[in-house]
């Protein structure tokens, strides 16, 4: 149990971490330029009104003090109200919640479905003709942008062959699932292309170990090394590859939701920048923040879990 005593001193490890992306997204949000009073009041409002909305949020102490009341509001489970909702900001994220994780994880799983097979066909044709094809594959679907992907997958699917809803989200468990099908393929086959390269390289090396090698020599199929000894190796450090793109991950899902205007926390995110609702900028990056550290944190544990060798 050694192994796992981490777990005890990385949550703080975490802390510095948040501070600066706190203190980073505090500045940057007001560095945006326009008054969120006069966004929310409109071009013709007296500037009474105005020094009235800014006197209601805080927007008038200096930016030092309205820092300070956030993390003094952060520290009490508080993110401060939504100037443009008018609710409290941690009430509006929770309400978005679900579209954000659903989409995240319906992704993952699509991806490691879609990355497996294609790095164990490259892997194990190495320098053929299905090992280029992959290779190829993996590239172009690095290189296609998310939105251009999810707007020909909407032609393709919604448009042409209507098979799929255009955008979203739903009600019952199904419908919602169908709603998330393209979008989470928008998702997959992006980061399935950076998964199947890392795993493919994994998967050679794997198959010229010393391991893979005994087991050819005690006799068993080819088929059982590779399945038995290469892969389950060759999945630790892929592990920590989606723990590292759970970040390019998410903020993947901003551009996503707005494509297909999922009512998740990316679309909300977007909203609230353009309106300036500072407070609900500051919640949706924090939010983005925990989720990015405690992937990384559930991670390792699983790295050091599927690994005896490995020590953090």
């Amino acid at each position: 149990m050694h192994r796992y005593r981490f777990v005890l001193y990385r949550p703080l490890q975490f802390l510095p971490v948040l501070f600066g992306i706190s203190l980073i997204t505090f500045v940057l949000v007001r560095m945006i330029p326009g008054d969120p009073a006069r966004v929310i009041l409109g071009t013709k409002a007296t500037p009474a009104a105005i020094a009235k909305i800014r006197a209601q949020y805080g927007l008038d102490e200096p930016i030092w003090l309205q820092y300070f009341y956030f993390l003094r509001n952060l520290a009490q489970g508080e993110m401060g109200k939504s100037i443009l909702y008018k609710i409290d900001v941690l009430k509006l994220i929770v309400t978005r919640i679900e579209p954000t994780l659903m989409l995240v994880v319906t992704s993952v799983v699509l991806s490691v479905v879609i990355a497996v097979p294609m790095a164990a066909i490259a892997a194990r044709r190495r320098g053929r003709l299905p090992d280029h094809a992959v290779r190829l594959v993996s590239t172009m679907g690095i290189g296609f942008p998310p939105f251009w992907l999810g707007l020909m997958l909407m032609i393709l699917f919604s448009v042409k062959l209507d098979l799929l809803p255009v955008s979203g989200y739903g009600q019952g468990f199904g419908e919602k699932l169908a709603h998330l099908a393209l979008p989470s393929l928008t998702v997959a086959l992006s980061l399935s292309a950076v998964v199947a390269r890392s795993l493919r390289a994994a998967m050679v090396e794997g198959l010229k170990s010393d391991v893979a090698t005994a087991a050819r020599a005690r006799g068993m199929p080819e088929n059982v090394v590779f399945w038995r000894h290469v892969l389950p190796n060759a999945l630790v450090p892929t592990i920590n590859l989606l723990a590292v793109n759970t970040g390019w991950l998410i903020g993947g899902t901003v551009v996503v939701e707005s494509v297909f205007a999922l009512p998740g926390m990316g679309q909300l995110l977007v909203r609230a920048i353009f309106s300036r609702d500072y407070m609900v900028v500051q919640g949706v990056a924090m939010v983005f923040a925990c989720a990015t550290v405690l992937v990384n944190f559930l991670a390792d544990i699983a790295t050091v879990a599927a690994d005896p060798r490995v020590k953090l």
